[in-house]
């Protein structure tokens, strides 16, 4: 009885409990023995009867997918227990299979005493639900615990629409002609090819754009144009490609984005064929990026609005289907780009063409494509710099240009911000020039308001306009930030501080009490990961928008080691996948205008102990950003 007991002593979490009570635990201890390569459970199968304490030996546990490869493997060597989750979490059910991987030897608890050790030692219980929440931040692990065994067709389409490779479909070979062949030439290529689209190259053998059976029908037949002309008088460009190991929700995005019907394909710098939006979305007839589609149809403002209130089901649908949180905030964007555009183009057609080139800019979470179903507008207008005589004309009718899109998108759900970081806000509508004296004098002055503005004005991205005046903007600031600028740093660096994840002294969330509900705001949660993202980003002169292509870029330059980005990145899309959750709820089941209040009382232990999780990784990277920016802990 003494040896065990002083066995016990030394695992956890039975080191927890006193020995009085740990003596009457080794009375029921059964000793067991198993042999080597022996499987004792399934995951989701086999019903648990208690507790494992390893003795001598191991464990191997994972989980099989769908091709039974092993997933999230992890040994339970000797002085380790296993069964604790999966009792008190799972239904009874074994989390994960398991294998004996060598001969072995345990002490096995009844799951009736292991109950009553959790009701009277809370620390203990407390134990098993804390290693839960630390491994649901893994989203390998959480995947295969909250997948189904059953999938009906719907959700099969799901998963391949976020898990299937341009790779995997047929595109079509690349047909070409040169940029000198005449219009009527290429059209009888096209028919003898039986191709819709057709690439020009120039004289050094580049491609430079295409043309279409639409672009011949509109640009020739329909204005009666000389078909004898060059073909690079009519082409469609620029061309846009995609590497054939992304993803096929990508190829659609980026076609959504940039209104291309068509994209390379490229393979170890070659390109080796294309595919046509027509031929992805055949592909997914279930996919949720019909939806999009269906917005880019829609004539009227009443049929807008009633799309943007389709957004809140999709999304809770994607969801509960398993699609990253990441994923769905792209989905979300898109729409919202999409009815933007739709909003632009129409208010172009009542205005008349715009009297200088422009940009539609879009900033703060629409900036980063991290939209939730709580969102308002922000956004600004640039356009480019006109003679004297010239400036008040183009000012006076990008004002009115912008009040009229602001208007239409409050209208149909995309709400007036009330900060009024808008176009129609004279502030933020200016042209080239002026833009980037609001960028520099932010950085040169440097104050705790100008941190914010520019904080906000940098997670900007065009929707509507001429590339080339964001590239230029862009180019303006990559050289202005290689300046010096330690003052500069330091607000920016303090603005992402003034957040902090609402956990207490004794690592509680902290809450606020609302009625009978104990909230807290997941936004402000979440703030912290953004801002010191972008600080990191800044510094670094990383101009991609998104929280999470952020984190990439800094793991790829080795400011962040992978076990940072791994942290960070987790954290993150787990907060806002509840926070989405959370507001589809509020639309669909409350009726209700979403918030970002978070009620702790709806919340599963497990949910809590994750959160709690997070809250502790997230105040660690502040403290980090707080000494090498702020110089102080």
């Amino acid at each position: 009885m003494e040896k065990t007991l002083e066995l016990l002593k030394n695992i956890t979490p039975f080191n927890l409990i006193s020995t009085d009570v740990l003596k009457g635990i080794v009375d029921v201890l059964q000793p067991i023995s198993f042999y080597k390569e022996e499987i004792l459970y399934k995951q989701g199968a086999s019903k648990m009867r208690g507790l494992d304490i390893i003795v001598d030996g191991s464990y191997e546990t994972f989980f099989y997918d769908s091709a039974a490869n092993k997933r999230v493997i992890q040994i339970y060597p000797a002085g380790t227990c296993y069964g604790g989750i999966s009792v008190l979490l799972n239904r009874k059910k074994s989390l994960k299979t398991v294998l004996v991987t060598k001969n072995t030897r345990i002490y096995f608890l009844h799951r009736k005493y292991f109950k009553e050790l959790c009701q009277s030692n809370e620390s203990f219980f407390q134990y098993f639900i804390t290693e839960f929440g630390k491994k649901m931040l893994d989203d390998e692990f959480a995947h295969f615990f909250k997948k189904p065994s059953d999938f009906d067709e719907s959700f099969i389409a799901a998963e391949q629409l976020y898990s299937r490779k341009i790779e995997s479909i047929e595109f079509r070979e690349l047909v070409f002609c040169n940029h000198y062949t005449p219009a009527y030439e290429a059209a009888k290529i096209m028919a003898l090819a039986k191709v819709s689209c057709l690439f020009v190259k120039n004289s050094e053998e580049k491609i430079i754009g295409y043309v279409t059976d639409i672009t011949l029908r509109d640009k020739i037949v329909a204005k009666q144009a000389d078909a004898s002309q060059n073909i690079e008088n009519f082409l469609d460009n620029p061309t846009i490609q995609i590497n054939t190991q992304a993803y096929v929700y990508e190829a659609l995005l980026m076609m959504f984005r940039t209104k291309t019907r068509y994209l390379l394909v490229e393979k170890n710098g070659e390109y080796i064929g294309f595919l046509s939006r027509n031929k992805l979305l055949s592909e997914q007839a279930q996919s949720p990026l019909m939806f999009i589609q269906s917005v880019k149809l829609v004539n009227s403002f009443t049929e807008l609005k009633r799309k943007w209130e389709s957004v809140a089901p999709l999304v809770y649908q994607l969801l509960n289907r398993g699609v990253y949180a990441e994923i769905v905030n792209q989905v979300i964007t898109t729409i919202a780009d999409t009815i933007t555009q739709k909003i632009i183009e129409k208010v172009i057609e009542k205005l008349g063409t715009p009297p200088a080139k422009f940009v539609f800019m879009v900033t703060g979470s629409e900036g980063r494509k991290e939209l939730t179903l709580k969102t308002d507008q922000d956004n600004a207008i640039i356009y480019e710099d006109k003679a004297n005589e010239q400036r008040e004309m183009v000012r006076a009718y990008f004002l009115n240009f912008a009040t009229l899109i602001s208007e239409h998108l409050d209208y149909v759900g995309i709400v007036f911000c009330s900060g009024g970081f808008m176009a129609q806000n004279p502030e933020w509508c200016h042209s080239l020039s002026h833009w980037k004296n609001n960028y520099k004098s932010w950085m040169d002055v440097s104050l705790p308001e100008t941190a914010i503005k520019f904080s906000t004005f940098f997670d900007c991205r065009l929707v509507y306009g001429e590339p080339a005046i964001m590239d230029e903007l862009r180019e303006f600031l990559d050289l202005e930030l290689q300046k010096p600028l330690h003052k500069f740093y330091v607000y920016i660096a303090k603005n992402a501080l003034q957040y902090e994840p609402p956990l207490t002294f004794f690592n509680n969330i902290r809450t606020k009490t609302i009625g009978t509900q104990e909230v807290f705001d997941i936004k402000k949660a979440m703030t912290p990961v953004v801002d010191l993202v972008r600080v990191y980003a800044l510094q670094n002169r990383i101009f991609v928008e998104n929280t999470g292509e952020r984190l990439k870029a800094l793991k790829t330059l080795n400011i962040f080691t992978e076990k940072q980005y791994n942290d960070l990145h987790q954290c993150y899309y787990f907060l806002m996948s509840m926070r989405l959750k959370n507001q589809a709820k509020q639309i669909i089941q409350d009726k209700n205008v979403p918030d970002n209040l978070i009620n702790t009382n709806n919340l599963t232990k497990i949910e809590l102990a994750t959160l709690k999780e997070i809250f502790k990784t997230i105040v660690d990277f502040q403290a980090g950003i707080r000494m090498n920016f702020t110089g102080n802990l």
